[in-house]
């Protein structure tokens, strides 16, 4: 991509995060995979570098720029490590962004500044073991008592769920009003009845805390709603497309790395008198992913404008999710096929990075999700 599309500041935001990913990332990714955990300090760095606050304006004490930033950033660090970017992209869009299109006064004054320093990470508490993509048929509820909300129920899937400090829980307020019946609320994750029961062993992106939680009678102050009641069903859908933008650009970091690896790997490996590089077969494959990394971020990238100039762009961020994701798959498989046997190997980062790439088109919406809301879309091109 040539830099002429960027400003200077975007430019400079992006430059910082492919330094620190490379210089404080990459080198510890394999580490941090088998013990199953990000560095704490690193993610404190991450904070101070403000790369935790990054939808967050200034006002609240983040960083903000706009998405292709954001965009640029996440694709950045996710290169240097796939768990790494996730931890990155799910605080920011759905850890910070309900509080800050959603959250009052004084739940921004309490909240936002720690989030977008990294002194707290948040996690999203919506999927459960029978809901996942349907949203709104959750059996976790929430009774208000006496001045204070009482929730109960499970939890599957939180990204984040053992190091947040802050959770963003949905539940059933008022269970004969169907989806209109669904509210949202701020539950700090020391609060008694709060549970973390277990880290899930996943394929990829193992450093990136992944948990089941419960809420055992878990009471909050009726002040810890957020937004209005009944409105959850909108909280949740509403980061649909920052958070969209994010695994999209999570999916293409991934994916870089994976092809330059592969891209080095030919270079130096020599077959048949020569490197496999210069053979036809190998140099068709790196074309084509080439290809592929270029048209995944040129889709980002546009989702991203819109996104920042307040457009609606769920089509576009879905586009851009369902084809970067996809793309993922594609180009770290071909990047282990160039690397022959070798590829099979924890030696070579290659086949961690086919793994981590993998959830991309699982998480934040499925491709088959994606594709639903595009085909929805398309009807105002038919009229």
């Amino acid at each position: 991509m040539h830099d002429i599309e960027l400003s200077e500041e975007q430019v400079m935001i992006r430059d910082m995060a492919r330094d620190f990913a490379r210089g404080e990332i990459a080198p510890h990714a394999q580490a941090w995979e088998k013990a199953g955990w990000i560095d704490d300090a690193l993610v404190a760095k991450m904070g101070e570098l403000g790369l935790l606050g990054m939808v967050v304006p200034e006002e609240w004490g983040g960083t903000y720029v706009d998405y292709v930033a954001y965009a640029l950033a996440v694709e950045e660090i996710s290169a240097g490590d796939g768990a790494t970017g996730a931890l990155m992209s799910i605080h920011n869009s759905v850890g910070c962004g309900p509080i800050l299109n959603y959250g009052s006064d004084a739940q921004k004054q309490t909240w936002l500044a720690d989030l977008a320093s990294g002194q707290a990470i948040g996690c999203f508490c919506l999927t459960e073991p029978q809901a996942g993509s349907e949203a709104h048929n959750l059996r976790t509820r929430a009774e208000l008592k006496d001045g204070q909300w009482v929730i109960s129920g499970a939890k599957q899937f939180v990204s984040n769920g053992r190091r947040a400090k802050l959770a963003i829980v949905f539940a059933v307020t008022d269970p004969e009003l169907g989806k209109k019946g669904l509210s949202a609320f701020l539950v700090p994750t020391d609060t008694p009845g709060f549970v973390v029961d277990r880290s899930e062993h996943k394929m990829g992106i193992r450093a990136s805390d992944t948990c089941a939680v419960t809420l055992d009678q878990c009471t909050i102050p009726e002040a810890n709603l957020l937004g209005e009641r009944g409105k959850g069903l909108a909280i949740a859908l509403s980061n649909l497309e920052g958070g969209r933008i994010g695994i999209a650009a999570q999916a293409l970091g991934i994916a870089r790395a994976a092809f330059e690896a592969a891209l080095a790997y030919a270079r130096d490996r020599v077959q048949f008198g020569k490197p496999i590089a210069e053979h036809q077969s190998i140099a068709n494959l790196l074309a084509d992913m080439h290809t592929r990394l270029n048209a995944a971020r040129l889709l980002i990238l546009h989702a991203a404008r819109l996104r920042s100039a307040g457009q609606p762009c769920l089509s576009e961020a879905s586009q851009a999710k369902l084809f970067a994701s996809e793309m993922a798959e594609k180009v770290c498989s071909s990047a282990i096929q160039i690397h022959g046997g070798y590829g099979y190997l924890e030696d070579y980062p290659v086949e961690r990075y086919y793994r981590d790439a993998r959830i991309t088109q699982i998480y934040e919406g499925s491709s088959e999700i994606q594709r639903m809301l595009i085909a929805r879309e398309l009807k105002h091109y038919l009229l």
